[in-house]
């Protein structure tokens, strides 16, 4: 189906360009990337701009590479970027295990993960791997840089912190210096182009610490405090899982919809919660080879 509705359409060859372009029509402009959300909001007359900013001739926005202790991701790498990096891989395995669960090949050659957290819906892949690993959204307009913790960037359902003015350059996830490995279970009715019914990530690190995530049982993703303390303190046993379980209940608010009850959600999130545990405890236990 085309999209009945007219804009305009700019395709700027830089980053000072499209910054420029965004600055003067703020609010009226969208940013194209991806595309795979915008496009079906437009077909469906949501959010239409007066001016389409398309961005994928900005080839600075296509790194993927480490500065110092961060892992740089750019705005234009997309979640087959993601699986075909050994680096991401290496730093960031949560992410390019999530990565490989996004919808179908096509959408994910397409689909970037800045556009994914930047369209906020509740049933994104992206954002549970980045809350555990800490990371910080970079955004830039005229007036310069800001960074945005990815705890702080989303606000409800479809809504972030970003300015109408600001375009996302790139994500920064800080490597741990010490040991630690991670896991991602995502619920999906089968194999192929499904959305996420609840995802959790899991982030071990040294000294029994653990960074608990969940996804797309809620308004927007959450990192659970609670439980992270709760397992750090008491160890981990068939005890603390249980205990840490029930608390589940407590931190997300699962809804009934087409794919699934918020019974069912509850149930399957405490399920892929455990096993994610254990994942990420077990992938502890390997040698890790750190490479650049």
């Amino acid at each position: 189906m085309a999209i009945p509705y007219e804009f305009a359409y700019e395709k700027p060859a830089t980053l000072d360009l499209a910054i420029k372009l965004l600055g003067e029509h703020g609010k009226n402009a969208r940013l194209l990337a991806g595309g795979t959300d915008l496009a079906n909001q437009m077909k469906q007359g949501f959010r239409v701009p007066q001016l389409l900013i398309d961005i994928k001739g900005i080839h600075e926005l296509e790194v993927i590479r480490m500065v110092a202790n961060e892992l740089h991701i750019g705005a234009l790498v997309t979640f087959n970027d993601i699986r075909s990096s050994r680096l991401i891989r290496e730093k960031a395995n949560i992410l390019h295990e999530a990565a490989g669960m996004v919808a179908s090949t096509g959408v994910r050659n397409r689909a970037t993960m800045v556009g994914n957290i930047c369209s906020a819906v509740a049933c994104m892949d992206s954002a549970t791997p980045l809350l555990v690993h800490e990371s910080v959204v970079h955004t830039l307009s005229a007036n310069g840089e800001k960074k945005y913790p990815i705890q702080d960037w989303f606000i409800d359902n479809r809504k972030t912190a970003i300015q109408d003015d600001e375009i996302v350059t790139h994500v920064s996830i800080p490597i741990p210096e010490e040991k630690y490995a991670g896991a991602y279970q995502k619920m999906m009715r089968y194999s192929g182009e499904d959305l996420s019914q609840s995802n959790v990530s899991v982030l071990m690190l040294s000294d029994k610490q653990f960074r608990v995530a969940f996804g797309s049982v809620g308004p927007i993703p959450k990192r659970s405090p609670k439980i992270e303390k709760l397992l750090h303190s008491e160890g981990i046993s068939k005890e603390t899982i249980d205990k840490a379980k029930a608390m589940i209940e407590t931190v997300i608010a699962p809804i009934t919809d087409v794919r699934a009850t918020k019974e069912y959600r509850m149930h399957m999130t405490k399920v892929m919660f455990e096993r994610a545990l254990n994942t990420a405890m077990e992938r502890y236990k390997q040698p890790r080879v750190i490479s650049y």
